[in-house]
């Protein structure tokens, strides 16, 4: 089979190495931080982020990136978004033409607005940048629950491959020509996971978990189109698949950091508590954008800036948008 190498030490590097390793591959994980690196080779585990899911010995663990990506027919690229442009940097004299780089963070970066693998060509244009998404906790890949995600890729050849790469009898993989969406649904889903999880954090019910969901939906998809994707995607897993879940899971850390922002806590604070990457809060602030620069109308990503960052309290938003201009669910359905 296969060398494939991932590049992060988390949970959802570390759920993804065990689904490569069980379909037959020669897996290397990599980490640029020594500690992780030493916890990993001695533990067979990383007892933080995914506590109970023990390395097999066949897997490597290395923070030798020449040695992890020397000969591997696919990169994964599963460090946290922040780290994407740089750890592609890392790359640039140590990969052929044409290698395949799969993208599985989340997350739009703030001052480009680049999706992932946009950010991964522009370090390394000569790759094949490919995007994973989907509703897929590690906290249940690592457990073998059944999943389904789909990969977005420039040419099918290439989907293809990656999709034979990944599948197995629990975990699913689907292909598309849509890679734009496929990134676009992924990281804009965090921002109403936060609203969602402040809905929680209020003391609110089904009722308003649904109304995020659904108008939190129209706004993804609205935004999406007006950059190019297809409504499809977004009615697909990387879109209302992976909102559904990240909105209502207790494995969403963005949900999770959204409850305490309900509570009371600061978005500093919170971050510090849920003590994990909270992608949202930053695509929080590209999405604002995009929607400025696209005319697109997003009120619940316009809420969740104020209260992130403009000191706007959750209950405030929640009434304001709640009193909001009454209007019609979908405005292009003319009356007879």
């Amino acid at each position: 089979m296969s060398k494939i190498t991932v590049l992060g030490g988390g949970g959802w590097a570390i759920a993804l190495a065990m689904v490569l390793n069980d379909n037959g591959h020669n897996v290397t994980i990599w980490s640029a931080v020594n500690r992780e690196v030493e916890a990993l080779k001695t533990h067979r585990e990383n007892k933080i982020s995914l506590p109970g899911v023990i390395i097999p010995e066949t897997v490597e663990i290395t923070n030798d990136l020449k040695s992890a990506v020397n000969g591997a027919e696919i990169i994964v690229m599963a460090v946290a978004s922040s780290f994407v442009r740089s750890t592609s940097k890392l790359l640039k004299d140590l990969i052929p033409n044409g290698q395949i780089i799969v993208d599985v963070a989340k997350g739009i970066e703030d001052d480009t607005f680049n999706t992932m693998t946009e950010i991964i060509e522009d370090e390394l244009p000569n790759c094949d940048a490919v995007a994973l998404s989907g509703p897929s906790h590690a906290e249940e890949v690592g457990r073998k629950i059944p999943t389904a995600v789909v990969v977005g890729a420039t040419t099918k050849e290439t989907a293809v491959k990656v999709q034979d790469a990944f599948s197995n009898h629990y975990f699913r993989v689907y292909v598309s020509p849509d890679r734009k969406s496929i990134e676009l649904g992924g990281a804009l889903k965090n921002v109403i996971a936060l609203a969602a999880g402040i809905s929680d954090g209020l003391g609110f019910g089904d009722n308003t978990k649904a109304l995020l969901i659904t108008r939190g939906m129209k706004e993804i998809s609205l935004l999406g189109t007006a950059m190019g994707g297809h409504t499809r995607t977004f009615n697909g897993l990387s879109g209302i698949g992976d909102l559904i879940v990240t909105c209502d899971s207790k494995h969403s850390r963005n949900r999770r950091a959204g409850v305490l922002i309900g509570q009371g806590y600061s978005l500093e604070e919170a971050v510090k508590e849920v003590n994990m990457v909270v992608e949202g809060a930053v695509s929080a602030k590209a999405a604002l954008n995009l929607s400025k620069k696209y005319h697109v109308d997003m009120p619940l990503t316009e809420a969740v800036n104020d209260v992130l960052f403009n000191g706007k309290k959750p209950l405030d938003a929640v009434n304001e948008l709640m009193n909001r201009d009454n209007t019609s669910e979908h405005v292009d359905l003319l009356w007879k």
